[in-house]
């Protein structure tokens, strides 16, 4: 059983983004006898804007702090919300602006989670005098203690369709210990069944689809730059407004004729130039994966072993090795994969266990 579905009187913070997901974590954690205290952290720093919906760094965060401070005083607990925009901007925007300009593909999530969430929240919470054994979100995932590798290891949520381990598999070991996931067992459609029950007034809140609802090219402030739409030959196809609005994989917004399909096969961020081909070209055999973040030795695994670059990608199955370097891998997927970027997490999994997981440098061609 997991430590979220055990009853006990433990402080526990729990993050408050005022959508429904924290919100029904929140009320399953106060039924198990914790003691709850909800934060929030406060990463806008943007113009001021209409609200455009709900996402990590958005206009309308003023709103989900008055949802999440409204939620608070109904469930009786305390409430506080800590101004971590300077350190969001340099953590998170910088890194999504620098890697998006270098030619690579970022995830903000990714890096948010262990960096602020999980890390700077938490840590300025207890600054504050707010002492807690743990710290809970509404993330659809799943801890447990392993016996075999004598800690507490990440596991996929129950929902697939929701799944949100590939967000987390860079969480610390220390981090993972002191982590509680109260919906990992839990569906949807079984949170917003919750959340009527309850009466919690964000049970029909939209789900957030994205770190920032604007256009990305707000925040690289960077002005268009012209350049070349070129197939594998050089031969020019088209003309773009800037490398930086296309990432590998893509196919809409190329706004090219063309007898057949155009995908994006990769950016040139040095000759400003977005090559195109067919799909068959987008298909990779493998990858080439560094910067890793491994909770199990991938050599240590018993069974097969599966992979995500997306999301929202089904786990497909791998062979993974070690090259030259220890501190890259090399994957080979059993059949050939879309739309591989540089700079996109791949992650691991066994089953339900993620292995872990590091951010792909390269697609590989061919065997």
């Amino acid at each position: 059983m997991s430590r979220a579905l055990r009853s006990r009187r433990e402080r526990v913070l729990v993050g408050l983004s005022g959508g429904v997901d924290s919100a029904v974590a929140a009320v399953l954690l106060l039924e198990q006898g914790y003691q709850v205290i909800g934060v929030t952290m406060s990463v806008y720093d943007g113009p001021a804007a209409p609200s455009r919906g709900s996402a990590c760094y958005d206009c309308g965060e003023a709103e989900d702090i008055a949802a999440a401070s409204a939620l608070a005083g109904q469930l009786g607990i305390a409430f506080h919300v800590f101004d971590c925009a300077g350190p969001y901007r340099e953590t998170v925007i910088a890194y999504f602006r620098r890697t998006y300009l270098s030619g690579e593909t970022p995830n903000p999530c990714v890096r948010c989670n262990p960096l602020l969430k999980f890390g700077l929240l938490p840590a300025l919470a207890r600054e504050k005098g707010l002492e807690h054994e743990y710290f809970a979100t509404g993330h659809y995932a799943r801890t447990r203690l392993s016996r075999r590798f004598g800690r507490h290891v990440l596991c996929r949520g129950r929902d697939e369709r929701k799944d949100q381990s590939y967000f987390l598999y860079r969480l610390s070991r220390e981090q993972l210990a002191r982590a509680l996931f109260p919906l990992g067992d839990l569906t949807k459609e079984d949170v917003r069944g919750l959340a009527a029950s309850k009466g919690l007034p964000m049970r029909d809140t939209p789900d957030s689809q994205d770190f920032y609802a604007g256009e990305y090219a707000e925040l690289l402030a960077v002005p268009d730059r012209p350049g070349d739409i070129v197939d594998e030959t050089g031969a020019v196809l088209g003309r773009h407004a800037g490398f930086w609005h296309f990432t590998p994989g893509q196919r809409r917004g190329l706004g090219i004729s063309s007898a057949f399909p155009l995908y994006v096969l990769r950016v040139d961020a040095a000759r400003n130039q977005v090559v195109a081909g067919p799909y068959a070209r987008t298909l990779r055999p493998g990858c080439l994966v560094g910067d890793l973040c491994l909770h199990v030795p991938p050599e240590e695994v018993e069974g097969e072993l599966r992979a995500r670059v997306r999301s929202s990608q089904t786990p497909v199955p791998v062979t993974v090795r070690h090259g030259p370097d220890p501190d890259l891998l090399m994957v080979d997927f059993a059949a050939p994969q879309p739309g591989i970027a540089p700079g996109q997490s791949l992650v691991l999994y066994q089953g339900d266990l993620v292995v872990g997981g590091g951010l792909i440098r390269a697609g590989r061609v061919g065997h």
